[in-house]
């Protein structure tokens, strides 16, 4: 049990480091979908790998890739439609 703890932590560590950096200013939309996706993502993929009893930084990675993946289509996707 304390392991699983101590792996929920660093999922929530490796989140609010993550949200800190999409604070940054002076960037595009493009770098803030993508970058705000990739955020998510790796706190979702955290999270959800620690519940499971999964290998937490794996599901970090993973969904901060997909999320990030998805932050880009989904600016691509609003471009196409000027909106």
């Amino acid at each position: 049990m304390k392991n699983r703890i101590q792996n929920i932590s660093k999922g929530g560590a490796m989140l609010v480091l993550a949200l800190t950096l999409a604070s940054c200013s002076g960037m595009n939309t493009t770098q803030q979908r993508v970058l705000s996706g990739g955020a998510i993502g790796a706190g979702a993929g955290a999270v959800g790998t620690a519940m499971t009893g999964g290998c937490v930084s794996c599901g970090a990675a993973i969904g901060g890739a997909v999320g990030a993946g998805a932050g880009y289509i989904y600016d691509q996707d609003e471009k196409r439609h000027g909106n």
